[in-house]
């Protein structure tokens, strides 16, 4: 089980060769060689709530392409500013679909969260704004559609395509836990890739500062949920690990090791019995079995990447990975989208769900005090050396 992968690493030599031209190398170390350093409560102070910045870019600081996607409240659309001529992706956000759903602090969770995390394996937020009706947030924008899309499209992946995939998540989450947070929301619909075949996290709606007694966050997607966040328990950054060996075992198999219609029956099949991988399918290392079953542990304690990043590069199905490559965005992505839109539009259509219509609007416009955020003004006060600090969040 624990045999050399130079093998492997020998007969997919293109795979880790790096491209022809490199990107200019970030001056911050994005994977760490070590594991991460244990989650802190103090890392950026977010913005006081009781002020909105510079109110210098809205909606109509934007031209409408075309829609690209549907959130939770509202369409993602393919936008090009009309100053620079840049092209974000805009989430447009019903405010009285927000609160009909009682997502208010969901919303602006994402919004404080997304505003002191900035990494290359991220979404991440250039402005945020809103309207009497609406909020909007402005992502980067990423072509190549979600994970989940291809999925559906492409059934399974091969060992050297899903070993990319999960190398590029493991990259973003080595980032948000290095800060404290954790995600809880891993899933396939979650990671969108851009045209090249690289892989980014996205929604942190139900992500957060990592604190000992967080039995009560139990949010997240059954099938995706570890065990202790199931179980209503105390629960670390091994339960987004527990995610990715959930999405590795998808990938390898076309299909999830705990399924069910709802929570209740995904939680009876965790009890029933331990999911492995005990038969591997065609082209696949028994060190990719191993590394699946390692992160599916039901207890945590067992669970590769309960110790922090470290081990988990450190398995033989990573070890020899050229992680330095991947941080330069240096290496040829083995599956790499089509040219095209890479969503279903039939996600475009109506929506069916109900709006509160005792909803007073005009009163309900102080839930969203602080939303405002213009990354111009996020890198003045950076520069000035201002401290924050997620104590608000």
């Amino acid at each position: 089980m624990n045999r050399n992968i130079d093998y492997h690493r020998k007969t997919n030599s293109y795979y880790f060769s790096p491209l022809g031209i490199k990107k200019k190398t970030s001056k911050r170390t994005i994977v760490s060689q070590q594991g991460p350093r244990e989650p802190s409560l103090v890392i950026h102070q977010i913005r006081p709530e009781t002020s909105d910045i510079s109110q210098s870019v809205n909606k109509n600081s934007y031209s409408y392409l075309y829609p690209i996607g549907r959130g939770g409240f509202g369409k993602v659309w393919k936008v090009e500013m009309k100053r620079g001529k840049e092209l974000f992706a805009m989430k447009e956000m019903l405010k009285l679909r927000v609160i009909s759903k009682r997502s208010v602090h969901s919303v602006m969770n994402e919004r404080k969260i997304l505003e002191v995390l900035k990494d290359p394996f991220l979404v991440n937020m250039h402005y945020a704004f809103q309207d009497r009706e609406n909020l909007f947030l402005v992502l980067d924008l990423k072509n190549g559609g979600d994970l989940r899309y291809h999925i559906s499209k492409t059934k399974k992946f091969s060992e050297i395509q899903a070993k990319f995939i999960i190398a590029c998540i493991l990259c973003g989450l080595n980032y948000i836990h290095s800060n404290g947070i954790l995600h809880r929301d891993i899933k396939p619909e979650n990671l969108v890739f851009d045209e090249r075949g690289y892989l980014y996290i996205t929604d942190f709606g139900i992500a957060r500062v990592w604190t000992p007694e967080n039995a009560k966050d139990t949010s997240g997607t059954p099938g995706y949920m570890a065990p202790e966040v199931i179980f209503r328990q105390n629960h670390g950054i091994a339960a987004d690990y527990f995610a990715v060996g959930i999405i590795l075992y998808e990938l390898m198999m076309g299909r999830r090791p705990y399924v069910g219609r709802d929570r209740k029956e995904i939680r009876d099949h965790i009890i029933s019995k331990q999911a492995r991988i005990a038969e591997l399918p065609v082209g696949w290392s028994e060190e990719a079995a191993d590394f699946v079953n390692k992160l599916i542990q039901r207890k945590a304690s067992y669970r590769l990447g309960n110790k922090g990043f470290g081990e988990v590069k450190d398995h033989p199905w990573l070890k020899d990975f050229p992680w330095k490559d991947l941080s330069d965005m240096a290496i040829a992505a083995p599956y790499v989208p089509k040219s095209q839109d890479n969503f279903d539009p039939r996600t475009l259509g109506d929506w069916k769900d109900d709006i509160d219509p005792t909803i007073d609007l005009a009163s309900s416009q102080n839930l969203f005090i602080g939303y405002s955020y213009d990354e111009r003004v996020f890198c003045e006060t950076k520069s000035a050396g201002h401290k924050k600090s997620f104590s608000s969040v």
